[in-house]
């Protein structure tokens, strides 16, 4: 890591959230052809504030960016795939094979974006034993010795809410560092533990309460 990359460390949650969408434009702008960009392009695109954009490419870019071209974007989209892991793939396991976890399994991009799930586990007999994905399902039993054993890092949580917690306790038992947790339930875990929640009750209510106000609006 270059003296530039020391800089990684100021970027804010909120930066950390808006590269992927930095990334899908830069990606789709050079398959266009386009060899340059500059923050104000980009922050117009996005409907961002320009300032802000410029100050979240210099956090990440191994070049300041020149004041008519702006930056180089091949050199952008290595500086951000690698500032957001992309280029290191991290072994990821998956708990609860249901229709969400099938769903999971089945898709290939993960691995675009730095994960790969290597196993999958569940309780129905049904399923222990299938491969789903191409990723074998092992029984929930098994999930912390396979986490240590196979040194797994990722952990995604697609249970009912009320056995979520013991998952949870299941993956950090097993040295799990980062947890994805897809079950609408609150997860304690120790303080060196991310926990990145995708509440979808949460985000279909901001959807209808939206739709509420808008319908208002209207009338």
């Amino acid at each position: 890591m270059n003296e530039k990359n020391n800089s990684y460390a100021t970027v804010s949650i909120q930066a950390l959230k808006r590269m992927p969408y930095y990334l899908q434009h830069l990606k789709k702008l050079e398959s266009d052809g386009v060899e340059s960009i500059s923050a104000p392009y980009i922050a117009d695109i996005l409907k961002l504030n320009e300032i802000q954009v410029r100050k979240d490419f210099a956090a990440i870019s191994t070049t300041r960016g020149k004041p008519k071209s702006g930056f180089k974007i091949k050199e952008l989209i290595f500086n951000m795939e690698n500032f957001l892991g992309y280029n290191n793939n991290d072994d990821a396991v998956l708990i609860g094979v249901g229709s969400l976890g099938k769903a999971l399994l089945s898709y290939n991009g993960f691995e675009h974006y730095g994960m790969n799930i290597v196993a999958a586990f569940d309780i129905s007999k049904n399923i222990i034993g299938n491969e789903v994905g191409g990723k074998k399902v092992l029984h929930v039993e098994k999930t912390s010795e396979i986490c240590r054993r196979l040194n797994i890092h990722i952990g995604i949580i697609t249970v009912p809410e009320e056995t979520a917690q013991i998952v949870c306790d299941q993956l950090v038992a097993g040295g799990v560092s980062a947890i994805w947790n897809f079950a609408p339930v609150h997860l304690s875990a120790p303080e060196n533990i991310l926990i990145q929640n995708e509440n979808m009750a949460a985000s279909l209510a901001l959807l209808s309460k939206h739709l509420q106000q808008q319908t208002t609006v209207r009338i």
